[in-house]
Parts: structure tokens; C-alpha cells; sequence
């Protein structure tokens, strides 16, 4: 791949794991847990969902998505995963549901591109969160980057990859970036409400379904107009790292947001989605860091945020 060229290939998600949910009460359990619906989540589709502390603070996000009557897989960092099976087991209690960490079983790849688009031929689902199974692997669609299809496909770990060209992991994760929807990964862990890194507008929060933790506060920071924090792209010449602290010029004193997931498509071309406090949006200077760290230069995501959060 060259410098200017956009990603395309597949990639070995090792960053990813996946957690597996049997039983006749799987559905009913994660709905009960998760920010979205689950109950009535189809075969064919896949949806967002996060996971939260009883503050409203996500501990996890998840793709999910079913492989049969009584299995449901979800897709998260593999750095946040031990920790949230062992909460989540802590929850069934009589419910007729076992989970356990399917890492081992399944390898997930992230295919990009014309090249993945080519390979995969018919095979490939058209629209977003659209989800192709198989009896030997699952193909769901995701969001589109900087105009790059994506798909993420599990299959069995001893199958043999895709005949695609390498997809650098940083590539990847600057398509991430780009698609503008967040992944809790370690260092993010408790430091945002849903709202603040976008959820509910990639649709991974139901408003309508029942209560789940954290599900007061998630809702209050909606309906109450006490968001005052929001997800935003940001380009730099540097690299930033999941984690890592935002200074405005305006405030230099304090930090003005935290970076949620980054990557780097070359040397020189690097992109975070920023939690960012929207006071501060308008003016002034962006710095990775410190306050007077590298320069950050606002991006665009590929969905509006609500107008009286803009």
C-alpha cells in the first residue's frame, strides 16, 4: 500500500476477542445487561451494544450478533474482555445461560477495500450491521471509512486466513477512527457515559427496551440536556494513543478531552476520535498531551451530531 492510498486487505484482529453466550435464557440475560436490545436482535443482523457500570460509565462495548437459537457471540477488545466475562458471570445466577471466552475457537479478521470486496464476491452483506452466516463462518458489514467498505469475519481459528493482501493493524485502526464509532478498549474503561463517545447515534443504545445498569444515568444524559461532552475526529502529525489527555489553548490548564481510539494510515497521517468537551468547540487550538503538545486539526465523522449538542 502506498502512502496516499486507502487501506485495503485483511488483517488478524489479535486486539479483538469474542465472548459466547449459550442457553435458552442467553437473549433474555445480555438484554437485561446491555445497552441494547437483544430479545429481538434477528439472524441476518448484527447491532452496537455496551456494557456499564451501575454510574453509567461503559466498562465494554460489544458487536453482537446471533448463531443460532441459543448462541450469541459479541465481539470487544481483547484487553477488556477476562474483566467482563467475570462481571457479567456474576450476573446469571439461575438463568439458563453459560459464558464463556470463544478467543480460542474463532479468529476475527477486519477485511477492507476493493480488494476484500472482490474476494468476497456475493458472499458479501451490502449494508451495515447486515451479517452473512454460514456454518463455518460469520460475515457481518461494517460502517464504511473514508468511503472503504469493512467487514469483520469469524471463522474457525484453524482455517486458513483470507488470500488478501496484509492490512497493517494501525491502517486498521485508522479505519476504526474514521468510521466514528468508539471501542471501549483498557485504558478507556469507566471514562465515558454512551453519549460522550456517540453510541446512541451509531445505534448502539435502545431507548425503548428495559432496564439494564447504569440505564438511569444513560438516560438522564439524553433526555435531560446534561451531556456536555461528545465524540469528535481529529487529524494529527503524530500518532495518539487510546487513553491519552487533549488540552485546549483556550484552558490550557486542564484537559479538555481524552482520546478514545486512534490510528495511522502513514507516517505523518494520523487520526484519534476524541471525547471532547463541546464548550470548547469553535476556536482556539487542539493539543495532544499537554497543552503544548502536537497539534490536533478538527476532523469530520460521517454522521451530524445533534444539533443542540453542536
Amino acid at each position: 500500500m502506498t502512502e496516499n492510498a486507502l487501506p485495503s486487505g485483511a488483517l488478524r484482529l489479535t486486539d479483538w476477542g469474542l465472548i459466547r453466550a449459550r442457553g435458552a435464557d442467553a437473549a433474555h440475560f445480555l438484554h437485561g445487561q446491555l445497552t441494547q436490545d437483544i430479545e429481538h436482535l434477528a439472524p441476518g443482523q448484527a447491532r452496537l451494544a455496551g456494557y456499564c457500570s451501575p454510574k453509567g460509565r461503559l466498562l465494554a462495548s460489544f458487536i453482537v450478533w446471533r448463531r443460532g437459537p441459543e448462541e450469541i457471540l459479541l465481539a470487544c477488545s481483547a484487553d477488556v474482555l477476562p474483566a467482563t466475562l467475570k462481571r457479567l458471570s456474576m450476573f446469571v445466577l439461575r438463568a439458563k445461560c453459560k459464558l464463556d471466552d470463544a478467543s480460542a475457537e474463532w479468529a476475527l479478521y477486519g477485511l477492507a477495500g476493493a480488494a476484500a470486496a472482490a474476494w468476497l464476491g456475493a458472499r458479501a452483506p451490502a449494508a451495515a450491521w447486515q451479517l452473512n452466516t454460514q456454518e463455518d463462518a460469520d460475515l457481518l458489514r461494517l460502517p464504511d471509512a473514508q468511503g472503504v467498505p469493512r467487514w469483520l469475519l469469524a471463522q474457525p481459528g484453524a482455517a486458513a486466513a483470507p488470500a488478501l493482501p496484509a492490512l497493517a493493524p494501525e491502517a486498521w485502526r485508522w479505519l476504526e477512527v474514521h468510521s466514528g464509532v468508539a471501542r471501549i478498549v483498557a485504558p478507556t474503561v469507566e471514562q465515558f457515559v454512551p453519549q460522550m463517545v456517540n453510541l446512541e447515534l451509531v445505534g448502539g443504545v435502545n431507548f425503548q427496551k428495559g432496564c439494564y445498569p447504569g440505564q438511569e444515568v444513560v438516560a438522564r444524559s439524553q433526555y435531560r440536556g446534561t451531556l456536555k461532552r461528545r465524540a469528535m475526529v481529529f487529524d494529527s502529525e503524530v500518532a495518539a494513543q487510546p487513553g491519552q489527555e487533549v488540552f485546549h489553548s483556550d484552558d490550557p490548564g486542564q484537559p479538555a478531552g481524552l482520546v478514545a481510539n486512534a490510528g495511522q494510515l502513514a507516517e505523518g497521517r494520523a487520526s484519534a476520535l476524541v471525547e471532547v468537551k463541546l464548550a470548547a468547540l469553535g476556536g482556539g487550538s487542539w493539543h495532544l498531551g499537554a497543552a503544548d503538545g502536537p497539534t490536533l486539526r478538527p476532523g469530520a465523522l460521517p454522521y451530524p451530531l445533534p444539533t443542540e449538542a453542536a
